[in-house]
């Protein structure tokens, strides 16, 4: 058992100075310290620092650190087709399990515990959240050419595949599908009664063209085909009208904020506001290392509040309580990991260390804006999986060594390049 003790607990109802227990993979206690205590095999005296739970990435492309700082500065049509497409093309396991490792490394040095991911080779994927003790939820990327019925062997496989590895239903965009692709999408979210995930309304010129094919923004598309009879959600969310907005709160769906990638590429700013006052559920996620660059919740946290108050000229727009909880409790329940979204006894031990004696999180006026306006992955130091320390105070616990790691992934990326 490992015992955290002499610190600050950001637990549902707020910041405590509770006591946080370990038994195995998962929080056995929560409260104050108790006469009778069991024997632990590591007691850590916080001195002060916060644990919480930990951020949870619900939009991401892991494999894509060979194109971080490679592909920049263009408009997504012309970022996809000239720079990532070609590339992507070129990739196969080997290199998309090098490629992810360098990502996992990021996730457990930022406070990052779960990953959303869609990309190729999922076999290679898997592998690596394994070995690595990482939890990964896999959404399918299904594009013009590949054939829908696949889901059914995959959802099977990878949902049997123990606790760090999970598959939801999905393709990639509208603008990369057919009608075909969608009423098969339809048909196994009702055989499996399971949600639905892909890219939706990220640009205005994706919308507008889906709505002068088919008379519906793509959300109202989805719907009209039973897609979100079992929940689910989109990737980005921009150009949600009020009606789209409607429909995900009717449906219990999640839209997935992007700030850092939506405004690298110059496609909007989500409508915080709107999703709050619709009771829209809402999560948080980096996308790909090509399109942020970064894979750093902190400072998509900041921008979406930051860029709230741009959309609406208000600076009362955002809200740091609402995000942070997107950021660590609303990506869990995206992903359907529910048992990884508090500090509560049965929940599993996916908790992160925060130091708070950084000069930027003094003084302490209100943890929850410290982290949202002022927290950085240097804060970070420690990041706990179900019950195991993979990342401390610089230090990685993977099984591997990280320059081994680096040293693949650039020799692997030079090649991709040289061809």
């Amino acid at each position: 058992m490992i015992r955290f003790y002499n610190g600050l607990t950001l637990e549902p109802t707020g910041v405590t100075n509770n006591e946080v227990w370990v038994d195995g993979s998962a929080i056995s206690y929560v409260g104050p310290a108790r006469a009778g205590m069991p024997a632990f095999e590591r007691q850590i005296d916080l001195n002060g620092d916060l644990i919480m739970p930990g951020f949870k990435n619900a939009h991401t492309h892991s494999a894509m650190t060979f194109l971080r700082s490679a592909a920049d500065d263009l408009p997504l049509q012309d970022w996809l087709e000239k720079q990532v497409f070609p590339r992507e093309a070129k990739l196969d396991a080997e290199r998309v399990a090098a490629f992810t490792k360098v990502a996992f490394l990021e996730y457990l040095a930022n406070g990052i515990t779960a990953c959303f991911d869609m990309y190729y080779y999922p076999d290679a994927f898997v592998q690596v959240a394994k070995d690595w003790g990482f939890r990964a939820i896999m959404c399918e990327s299904l594009t013009f050419g590949d054939d829908p019925h696949r889901v059914y062997e995959r959802y099977e496989k990878y949902n049997n595949m123990g606790p760090f590895v999970g598959f939801r239903l999905g393709f990639h965009a509208e603008y990369t599908n057919g009608m075909d692709t969608f009423k098969a999408i339809a048909e196994a979210a009702h055989h499996f009664k399971a949600p639905v995930w892909c890219h939706n309304s990220e640009t205005k010129k994706e919308t507008e063209e889906c709505v002068a094919k088919y008379g519906m923004t793509p959300t109202a598309l989805f719907d009209s085909l039973g897609m979100y009879d079992y929940g689910g959600g989109g990737y980005h969310c921009v150009y949600f009208t009020p009606e789209d907005m409607d429909i995900f709160a009717k449906r219990g769906c999640t839209a997935v904020i992007n700030a850092c990638s939506n405004g690298k590429l110059a496609s909007g700013i989500f409508p915080l506001r709107m999703a709050a006052e619709k009771g829209v559920n809402l999560a948080v996620g980096t996308d790909g290392p090509a399109s942020n660059n970064a894979l750093d919740m902190f400072r998509e946290m900041y921008l979406i509040n930051i860029l709230a108050k741009l959309r609406e000229g208000d600076a009362a727009a955002g809200d740091p309580s609402l995000i942070l909880n997107a950021a660590v409790s609303g990506g869990a329940r995206a992903m359907g990991l529910t048992d990884c979204d508090a500090i509560a006894p049965g929940k599993q031990a996916d908790l992160v260390r925060i130091d708070m004696h950084r000069p930027n999180m003094r003084p302490v006026h209100n943890v929850v804006k410290n982290l949202v306006y002022s927290g950085d992955p240097a804060n970070v130091r420690m990041t706990m999986i179900a019950g195991v320390v993979r990342y401390e105070d610089g230090q990685f616990f993977v099984g591997e060594d990280p320059e081994d790691v680096y040293r693949e992934a650039e020799r692997l990326t030079k090649a991709i390049f040289a061809e």
